[in-house]
């Protein structure tokens, strides 16, 4: 549950063990499904800057993974260490290509080399999953093994996750046979959830749905941060000349996966509506292609609506990339078309960069945005009504200005990582002392 209960040990007569407890540097390790930087999204950032703060508050942070998308055994970025385990998709009759689909998004693997890590670790504290499945069931079992606690973080949802959405991530193993399965039951896999010593979910929205489901379980908010200093000042001017983006344009920025669920569609098509009132109008996309046929449909979009001249897109930039801060600073305008957003990190990443937002109205965004006065929502799949919410900025020079001001101070105030990252380490605490 959220609400934190009393302790025997919390009494006077045990104040110098709590102390010590309170004040003893942990060893935390983050197990995602994968971390290639060279393939950057909200999750990867979001276990980094973690990472980061855990280890200039003096504690171990380190990160344990997979080498899908990145072969790299051993590396360390920005100071923490990261340990890749070879992997298989346990099914039969997957051809390349659709393990590589499943490398970039959602695929249920396996690593038996990566439990041997977790259960020999040494002066470990707590393990932390960002995946569920079998590598959730991984993180289970050395745990229980180890008699440690463990949390998981839902950074893509688990409830809270649009049909389709689900269909797409399953297409890869359509007619394949699964000889994982003993695997996934002997791990635990069905149970990472329910026997988490906590769940902490990313939006407003999926924490409600997941302690509906789990009634007797700790679910916490733990929003996402940033580092608001990084994205505070960039380069806007040689971003767009790099870019051959005009530099009178007014640039209307999207940063994330090519994919189905971030609906860059959306943003392709307001387009010719506002060409026809605004013809300076330039619109980047940034992002990895987790969907190939996805990424098609896009550029034959573009060239179907003649709209080569003022739409550029451009591969994912590695995370912690000034390149990417540089984006930022060359746009006039932020836009997150997405159908489905846990909580939507690029938000607070435009905020700290001082940019206007418009966002869709899903998911977790609408639990730490507010309408008119940080950003203005639009409805997902309906182009008109992101045209309409990206003219009303651009006619609309002080509401811009109104609004980019307010979303700058929610990011320092609210959203800074070590703020984030303070409450994290609370809950760590409060389950070493449980």
């Amino acid at each position: 549950m959220s609400q934190l209960t009393l302790l025997p040990d919390s009494h006077p007569a045990n104040a110098p063990q709590l102390a010590a407890r309170q004040s003893k540097q942990m060893n935390v390790i983050h197990v995602p499904r994968r971390f290639a930087g060279s393939e950057w999204g909200g999750t990867e950032t979001t276990i980094l800057e973690t990472s980061r703060a855990l280890i200039t508050k003096g504690h171990s942070s380190s990160i344990v993974t997979t080498t899908a998308l990145c072969e790299q055994e051993l590396e360390e970025m920005q100071g923490v260490r990261i340990h890749r385990h070879k992997y298989v998709y346990p099914f039969l009759g997957l051809s390349n290509q659709d393990k590589r689909d499943m490398d970039r998004k959602g695929g249920n693997l396996l690593s038996i080399s990566m439990l041997k890590t977790l259960l020999r670790a040494p002066d470990l504290d707590i393990l932390h999953a960002h995946s569920g499945k079998r590598l959730g069931g991984i993180v289970r079992t050395a745990a229980r093994l180890r008699k440690l606690p463990y949390v998981i973080s839902l950074h893509g949802g688990v409830i809270d996750v649009p049909s389709t959405e689900t269909q797409q991530m399953l297409e890869p193993i359509k007619g394949s046979f699964e000889w994982g399965r003993a695997f996934g039951a002997l791990l635990g896999a069905r149970r990472v959830l329910e026997d988490a010593s906590a769940i902490l979910c990313v939006g407003q929205n999926e924490q409600q749905a997941v302690q509906a489901r789990y009634p007797g379980q700790r679910v916490e908010w733990l929003p996402n941060g940033v580092d608001a200093d990084h994205f505070a000042d960039g380069n806007g001017r040689a971003f767009r000349e790099k870019n051959g983006i005009p530099h009178k344009s007014k640039m209307i920025l999207n940063v994330g996966r090519i994919d189905p669920q971030k609906n860059q569609l959306t943003l392709l098509e307001s387009m010719p509506g506002l060409l026809r009132r605004n013809s300076d109008i330039h619109l980047v996309l940034v992002g990895p292609v987790t969907v190939e046929s996805y990424g098609m449909e896009l550029l034959n979009k573009i060239n179907a609506a003649s709209l080569y001249n003022n739409v550029t897109v451009l591969p994912g930039l590695r995370g912690g990339s000034e390149e990417l801060v540089d984006a930022f600073h060359a746009a006039d305008i932020f836009c997150l078309p997405s159908r489905h957003e846990p909580f939507g990190i690029v938000v607070l990443e435009a905020w700290a960069a001082g940019l206007p937002v418009v966002a869709a109205r899903v998911g977790g965004i609408p639990s730490f945005t507010r309408d008119g006065e940080d950003v203005l929502h639009a409805d997902a799949g309906d182009p008109e009504s992101f045209g309409l919410a990206i003219e009303r900025l651009l006619r609309n020079g002080d509401l811009a200005s109104e609004i980019a001001a307010n979303g700058r101070r929610k990011a320092r105030t609210q959203f800074d990582w070590n703020r984030i990252t303070d409450r994290l380490e609370s809950i760590y605490r409060d389950l070493l002392r449980a």
